[in-house]
C-alpha cells in the first residue's frame, strides 16, 4: 500500500484574513493563550516562553515570524504546541495563531505548488496550496517556518542604532 498517495490529515487555522494548514503528525496539543513570559534579546518572532508541565517553552508569534505584525490576542487566539525536528533532536515550540479551524483530511494530489506571487509569507515556507471547501489553505512547510538554526541566527543579528 502507497502511503505517499493517501490522504493525510492537516490542521487548518487562521492568521489575519489568510488560512493555514500543517501536518498534524507534529501537533501535540492547542491551549488557550496565556501568560508567557517575556525573553529579554529575543527576537521579534519569539513572543515569549511558558511553563508546559514543568518544561519551558519558546513560543513563535507566527504573524510576526511571516514578517507583519504581532497580532493582539483575541478571544479564540491560542497557542499550538508542536513538537519539530531541529537536526538530530526534537523541539517542543507553540506557536500564537489567531484561531484553530479543524482537523481536515487533504490528498497529496489536493496539494498544487504555490504560485510564484501573490502568497504573504516567504515562498520556501510555503509546501502547497490546497482547496479546502470553497478556499484556498496554505500548507506550510513546518521544518522550514520553525528551523531552529534560522531562529537563533535571527536572535543573534545586531540591533542597529537609530542615526
Amino acid at each position: 500500500m502507497n502511503t505517499h498517495n493517501q490522504a493525510q490529515q492537516y490542521l487548518t487555522f487562521s492568521l489575519g484574513q489568510a488560512m493555514y494548514a500543517i501536518g498534524t503528525r507534529v501537533v501535540k496539543e492547542i491551549i488557550g493563550y496565556g501568560h508567557l513570559t517575556a525573553v529579554p534579546l529575543a527576537p521579534g518572532s519569539i513572543r515569549g516562553v511558558i511553563n508546559l508541565r514543568g518544561a519551558v517553552v519558546p513560543v513563535i508569534d507566527l504573524a510576526a515570524r511571516f514578517g507583519r505584525e504581532q497580532a493582539a490576542p483575541g478571544r479564540r487566539t491560542c497557542i499550538v504546541i508542536l513538537e519539530v525536528k531541529a537536526g538530530e533532536e526534537h523541539e517542543v515550540i507553540g506557536m500564537v495563531v489567531d484561531a484553530v479551524s479543524e482537523v481536515r483530511e487533504i490528498a497529496p494530489g489536493q496539494i498544487e505548488a504555490a504560485p510564484a506571487f501573490g502568497i504573504p509569507i516567504r515562498a520556501d515556507f510555503v509546501q502547497g496550496m490546497a482547496k479546502v471547501g470553497t478556499r484556498f489553505v496554505v500548507v506550510l512547510d513546518v521544518e522550514r517556518v520553525f528551523s531552529m538554526d534560522e531562529l537563533a541566527a535571527s536572535a543573534t543579528q545586531p540591533i542597529l542604532a537609530a542615526a
